[in-house]
């Protein structure tokens, strides 16, 4: 184990694991050894325990036993999932099990934004990094033009379809403008994710009324989510079946009918920045990406069918070529 003791429970520890960790002396050796008895005790669910341990045995080790190719990229984000994007030291996880690609590495966490709530890189990530997004992690920048959009459209009720673990939330609670703020996403567990990283059994009376989550889909109509001022999709549309993009459009365009709509997407563009191949998508969970002329011209078309405006504007850094990693439409009613 290159790390020893402290490592394992500090890999360990931030997913739940009471950690025992000593070193293992090695008969004739006067060297510190590398070895270490673990004993790993804790109430986990069994899928979970199997991930953690897929994931950081090889990063304990420090050392893959075969070729690591952008395939390993893919094992990382599906075996780590949600408690890799929150972990402390993901960083250091990324480097070991990607075998310290750092090409691999950005990619990896490009598409670990998609999955859950993102924390800050490790500090060996930002020194290699040669772009805005990896010294200032891209969901941040992204919120800050979601925000940017909402206080220039003056809005002061906003509904967040598709919430996720409530990172846009949380951005919403903390401007005083926003006097009533709701989450939707279909899936339970997101919701029990927002709710926890909300705090929101801590919540003052006042804020909380603030604040509603509710469980739907944007694909159905759902009387709850009219009369908002503005509505969002941040990162949404693209985890849609391509099939499904007009049900939402009426969905939010035609019955919810915000005064101003915001939409974020990945620019497929962009993914060969993060070392993606042509044909690979940022998270396995999309079912597109778009390039910035086919994301402008589905924007222009559902402004046009609903009587809105659109302007489209890029968020990150810009590339000479790829233009910038994310792509937001902003849709004002006509």
């Amino acid at each position: 184990c290159t790390g020893g003791p402290r490592l394992v429970r500090d890999l360990f520890e931030p997913l739940g694991w009471e950690v025992q960790a000593e070193a293992v002396p090695l008969p004739g050796f006067d060297a510190d050894s590398r070895h270490v008895s673990v004993r790993l005790r804790g109430e986990v669910r069994l899928s979970d325990a199997l991930s953690h341990l897929y994931v950081l045995l090889p990063v304990l080790d420090d050392a893959k036993h075969y070729w690591v190719d952008i395939g390993e990229v893919d094992k990382l984000v599906r075996s780590g999932g949600e408690w890799l994007a929150a972990h402390p030291l993901r960083g250091l996880i990324a480097g070991r099990y990607l075998a310290h690609r750092k090409s691999y590495e950005r990619a990896a966490f490009a598409r670990l934004e998609e999955v859950a709530e993102a924390v800050e890189s490790e500090a060996d990530i930002a020194e290699d990094a040669d772009t805005a997004e990896q010294s200032l992690p891209l969901h941040r920048i992204r919120i800050g033009a979601v925000m940017d959009a909402l206080a220039a459209s003056g809005a002061a009720s906003v509904l967040d379809l598709g919430c996720g673990s409530g990172k846009l939330l949380a951005a919403l609670l903390d401007d005083p403008r926003y006097t009533r703020i709701t989450g939707a996403d279909v899936s339970s567990r997101a919701l029990g994710m927002a709710e926890r990283a909300l705090r929101l059994d801590r919540m003052g009376e006042r804020q909380r009324q603030r604040l509603q989550l509710v469980q739907g889909s944007v694909v159905y109509r759902d009387k709850r989510f009219a009369g908002f001022d503005a509505a969002v999709l941040m990162e949404v549309i693209e985890h849609l079946d391509p099939g499904r993009l007009p049900a939402m459009e009426r969905v939010v365009f035609g019955d919810a009918r915000p005064r101003t709509v915001v939409v974020t997407t990945p620019n497929a563009e962009f993914n060969a920045r993060y070392g993606l191949g042509a044909h690979e998508m940022r998270h396995a969970d999309h079912r597109f990406e778009w390039d910035r002329d086919r994301f402008a011209a589905w924007a222009e078309g559902v402004a046009a069918r609903y009587g809105y405006r659109v302007r489209i504007e890029g968020v990150g850094t810009v590339d000479p070529e790829a233009g910038t990693a994310t792509q937001m439409g902003v849709f004002d009613r006509a």
